[in-house]
């Protein structure tokens, strides 16, 4: 089921993320959503706070060959291990569409996290999928990648997302 995305601003994506306990069928069907909301978008990453859902799930899949998918679903993820190497990638955000600036994040990161089986997984992502593992760890912790510009920047962005959804209203 494809599920509505939460626009810039809104007060549920700055609020820091509950842990999820177990991986029960009700959150594993809401990681199918997510999947399916994140691929109908389309993007390479969601979080469960863009979908009004304030649990620490993230869903991502940077392939960006739909024949040759890879999608990863992580409950609890957290960075145990950047690399003190950086990289700058113009990043967007599906919960601030249209909307693109350059990040520089760790250029490798090792991340831990509980896969929909409810086991324990480790894997350390390079490049594209360690910018998307980082900016929707973000999410689960309230933070946009707007936050990394500079204030100018991010009260136009934020001013362009209010015109926006003002329009979505009146539509």
């Amino acid at each position: 089921m494809i599920r509505s995305i939460l626009i810039h601003p809104d007060p549920r994506l700055k609020k820091v993320s509950d842990p999820v306990t177990q991986v029960t069928e009700e959150m594993s069907r809401l990681a199918r959503d997510m999947l399916e909301t994140m691929y109908e978008a389309p993007g390479i990453g969601l979080a469960a706070p863009q979908i009004a859902v304030s649990k620490r799930l993230i869903v991502m899949d940077c392939m960006k060959a739909p024949e040759v998918p890879r999608s990863v679903i992580m409950f609890n993820p957290q960075v145990i291990w950047s690399s003190s190497e950086v990289s700058t990638y113009e990043e967007g955000c599906l919960s601030i569409p249209d909307q693109y600036a350059d990040v520089s994040r760790p250029a490798s990161v090792t991340v831990a996290w509980m896969d929909e089986t409810g086991a324990a997984r480790e894997e350390t992502f390079e490049g594209l999928w360690a910018t998307c593992v980082q900016h929707e760890i973000d999410h689960l912790n309230g933070k946009l990648f707007i936050d990394y510009l500079g204030m100018m920047k991010r009260q136009l962005i934020t001013r362009k997302m209010e015109k926006l959804k003002r329009e979505r209203a009146r539509s």
